[in-house]
């Protein structure tokens, strides 16, 4: 017969073990990630200089810089993010603050949104190189990019700016309506301000995914060499994922260091832009 004490000692090791495990499995995760980190760094720092940000893409590794896929990446997320944003936070702020909840079309439009944030980025890619690239005919260009990208990181936008604008308590609301502010007095001055930490982090994770994505641009045509930077909507781009792409999967030993140079860079840069959103989070959560 069980008794109350053996069931009880039975959960007991239970939780234990169930710790133990997920301790396990983070330490372990840890450990490949320490792993692949330091082989990129030892690989990649000591091809770092002046001229791999200066130089452009080469057949020779030595010569071989990073300069137009740089510059490609800053025009096209720059771009992207021009897009994105206000496009998600308008729809965000209709579909929780002045679309009817109840209503079929309110209901559909958010399940596909819903959707859209889990659809591969390939899809995306198809999706611009059939509307954008062949439709609009704007052949591969920045901002047949820029759109592309937009498309990927709309859904999320929407998604993590409603949850950071329904989190807010509804006596902000209530308060702002009793003392005579108008609906959209009442969006823009309390209900924004107060879940713009969160917005601010979608959007900056939101950007940090759609600098890191190959598949959709690849998808609509984008290649790996560009004799000189954009300087326009419609110039040719490459964008760092593209070019560490290239590079890796050349054979000489040279190449695989400045992709990992290029590795080394990108990651830098995320790491930026996810302290950025931590800093931006926290002094918004001050100030409110």
């Amino acid at each position: 017969m069980v008794t109350d004490q053996s069931l009880l000692r039975r959960r007991r090791l239970s939780d234990k073990l169930f710790k133990a495990a997920c301790f396990a499995a983070a330490i372990i995760a840890v450990l490949f990630l320490v792993f692949l980190l330091v082989a990129i760094l030892r690989d990649g720092l000591g091809r770092i200089s002046p001229d791999f940000f200066s130089n452009i893409g080469s057949r020779f590794p030595d010569k071989a810089g990073l300069k137009v896929a740089l510059a490609g990446t800053i025009w096209v997320i720059g771009l992207t993010a021009l897009i994105a944003v206000p496009l998600g936070l308008a729809a965000s702020v209709y579909l929780e603050e002045f679309a009817p909840p109840d209503h079929w079309a309110t209901r559909l439009i958010q399940l596909n949104i819903s959707n859209l944030a889990g659809v591969p980025s390939i899809v995306y890619g198809l999706l611009g190189l059939g509307v954008f690239v062949r439709f609009f005919a704007l052949d591969r260009s920045v901002i047949a990019g820029a759109l592309t990208m937009s498309l990927l990181i709309l859904p999320t936008i929407i998604v993590v700016a409603q949850e950071a604008i329904r989190a807010v308590p509804s006596a902000y609301r209530e308060g702002s309506l009793a003392l005579g502010a108008t609906r959209w007095q009442t969006v823009f001055r309390a209900t924004l301000p107060n879940a713009m930490p969160g917005i601010i982090t979608g959007i900056i994770l939101s950007v940090s995914r759609a600098i890191g994505e190959t598949a959709p641009l690849i998808t609509i045509g984008a290649v790996a060499f560009i004799a000189s930077p954009p300087d326009s909507l419609g110039s040719k781009f490459t964008v760092i994922p593209i070019q560490i792409f290239d590079w890796a999967s050349r054979p000489q030993k040279g190449f695989h260091e400045a992709a990992a140079a290029a590795i080394t860079v990108l990651m830098g840069v995320l790491v930026v832009m996810n302290s950025l959103a931590v800093i931006l989070r926290a002094r918004s959560q001050r100030r409110n």
